[in-house]
């Protein structure tokens, strides 16, 4: 762990392979808090591929994340960054995201890591409600991967 680093774990009663297919395949469902959406959620899962997320708020906001993937093991672990748009094009950085899905029992691990350049990066990032945004989005992440498992869901 590194000294910017912000981290989300929840111990999800539902096997691995659930949650995995709800963040791949499900992403608009969960990906950010209510009552924002995100009607774009987009993972080109090979290192340098497009990672492209389109978030709008309640009120009209539109925010836009686009950046790469850097790794990505099939239902084990996703690693993007904002440093780079795709085709490696340098932008100015936030942060590295690192999510891992691990076995855990009967259950999955799940664990959200913003990784960032500076303290003040962090700093910020954990003002904007870093820990309670990330923990209801793992909240929601759960929901559907349940729904999946249960046989609710494609």
């Amino acid at each position: 762990m590194s000294e910017h680093d912000l981290v989300i774990e929840r111990r999800m009663a539902v096997p691995r392979a659930a949650v995995w297919r709800a963040w791949r395949d499900h992403a608009t469902e969960w990906f950010c808090p209510l009552p924002w959406k995100a009607p774009e959620v987009e993972y080109d899962l090979r290192p340098g591929g497009r990672s492209h997320v389109r978030m709008v708020g309640p009120e009209g906001e539109d925010m836009v994340l686009t950046g790469v993937v850097l790794e990505a093991v099939e239902g084990e672990r996703v690693v993007t960054t904002d440093a780079f748009a795709p085709g490696w094009v340098p932008q100015t950085p936030f942060m590295i995201a690192i999510t891992e899905f691990l076995v855990d029992g009967d259950g999955t691990l799940y664990r959200a890591t913003a990784r960032h350049w500076t303290e003040e990066a962090k700093a910020q990032h954990e003002a904007m409600g870093f820990h309670e945004g990330w923990g209801t989005v793992a909240g929601q992440l759960e929901a559907v991967a349940k729904r999946l498992h249960e046989g609710g869901g494609a």
